[in-house]
């Protein structure tokens, strides 16, 4: 049983700052809060494993493709 799930994109709709955490929502299908908020709290502890992992994601998930106009 596979699912067809749509590729891992950052999102240009859903974004704060950069996209990662709309776009791992929507590839995951669940609230971008949730990585939102993960991201916040791996911050807590120092500030740099969540800012790592946070631009490594950044550079590494590439951003989502703008959606052509309909020709008309």
């Amino acid at each position: 049983m596979s699912k067809n799930r749509a590729p891992l994109r950052r999102s240009r709709d859903d974004r704060v700052i950069a996209g990662v955490s709309g776009g791992l929502g929507i590839f995951f299908g669940i609230s971008p809060l949730w990585f939102r908020l993960a991201f916040l709290l791996s911050l807590l502890p120092g500030g740099i494993p969540g800012l790592l992992i946070y631009f490594i994601l950044w550079i590494v998930i590439p951003n989502e493709e703008k959606s052509s106009p309909i020709p008309g």
